[in-house]
């Protein structure tokens, strides 16, 4: 019998048992995770909103974003500006150069000045840029002759005046012939101009003449009273509303301006029979406005010879080069006129409405 009291021998150790899997061990597989992620999850708690001056950083990095935007969009908008004042100076350099069409012409030829349209200030056929283009071409060395082509219904008598005063002076300063060469119409206004040439030149059923002078509009006065309305206008002096279409007009108004009208025609006149001298055969109907067809016009003495454009330079001047030298509207004047001018042009046109005109 064996006695508890006494000391039990050691356990023998027992002997791992065969073909059995290890035990899994979830924790030794976290703890790598655990120790990889520990550094940036510290990383994270130090730049954590608890960090005192975090809203600082955040809105310096927003600043600096916000200026490198700035600095880029800036840099854009040079870029684009630089390109289109590019862009401007190259037009700028063409319509310059078609403008100047004589600058660099040496050799012999014809120069040609056009004259278009109703012959107004404000209208492309104005004496400026008329006279300009004349200027350029008695100028020009190379320039044999000027000649005008003509194809006008009329226009203004100052405007007129102008011109021919000015071909008179051109010609006898750079003693070079003018020619007029006319289209359809050559009447008014138009002939006013064409008188100081040294010769015209018509198609046979040219549009020659209308040497006159009228001033047109309306009254309203009758269909005011039948409707009722009253006019009601004050001016300080006599004449102030003379040519209101809305008032009724004088007997004294009427003869001032019946003398007036008579005065431009007789200034007329006097134009196309000093530029016209000997050749010109005048009959009580030649300057009552009424208007002839080229060839009876050549035989009145109002037009000297028939032909055109090409005929005149390649018989008459002898160059058969023709150089146009007439002033054609660039971008920036057309656009001036898109947007700005018609501001202006019913004011102008109604101001314009009572002046005298050639046509």
């Amino acid at each position: 019998m064996t006695d508890p009291a006494a000391p039990q021998p050691p356990e023998a150790p027992r002997e791992p048992e065969q073909n059995m899997p290890p035990t899994p061990n979830p924790w030794a597989q976290e703890a790598p995770n655990t120790e990889a992620n520990a550094a940036p999850r510290r990383a994270s708690f130090e730049t954590s909103p608890q960090e005192p001056g975090w809203e600082r950083a955040v809105l310096e990095k927003l600043a600096f974003a916000t200026l490198e935007e700035q600095r880029r969009a800036r840099r854009w908008k040079v870029f684009f500006r630089f390109a289109w004042l590019a862009v401007v100076l190259v037009i700028g350099a063409v319509v310059f150069y078609e403008n100047t069409p004589g600058a660099d012409v040496i050799k012999p030829h014809t120069a040609l000045v056009e004259i278009k349209g109703e012959i107004a200030a404000d209208m492309p056929a104005n004496a400026d840029d008329i006279v300009d283009s004349m200027r350029s071409a008695f100028e020009d060395e190379g320039a044999k002759a000027l000649v005008l082509r003509i194809d006008s219904p009329g226009g203004s008598p100052v405007q007129a005046g102008i011109i021919n005063d000015e071909i008179v002076r051109l010609r006898a300063k750079y003693q070079k012939p003018v020619y007029v060469v006319v289209g359809e119409t050559c009447a008014s206004a138009a002939y006013y101009i064409a008188s100081a040439a040294d010769e015209i030149y018509v198609d046979k059923a040219s549009i020659v003449g209308s040497i006159g002078v009228l001033m047109d509009g309306f009254g309203f006065t009758g269909a005011m009273e039948k409707l009722g309305v009253e006019r009601r206008l004050l001016t300080a002096g006599e004449n102030k509303g003379f040519l209101d279409p809305f008032s009724p007009q004088t007997e004294k108004q009427r003869e001032y301006a019946q003398a007036m009208l008579n005065q431009i025609h007789q200034q007329f006149i006097s134009v196309v029979k000093a530029g016209r001298g000997e050749r010109l055969k005048p009959t009580p109907e030649t300057f009552s406005g009424l208007f002839w067809t080229g060839q009876q016009a050549v035989d009145m003495g109002l037009a000297d010879h028939y032909g055109n454009l090409d005929y005149v330079a390649r018989e008459v001047v002898k160059a058969e080069d023709v150089i146009d030298y007439t002033h054609h509207e660039n971008v920036a004047e057309r656009l001036a006129k898109k947007f700005g001018a018609a501001m202006g042009q019913g004011t102008v046109a109604a101001l314009r409405a009572g002046l005298p005109a050639l046509r």
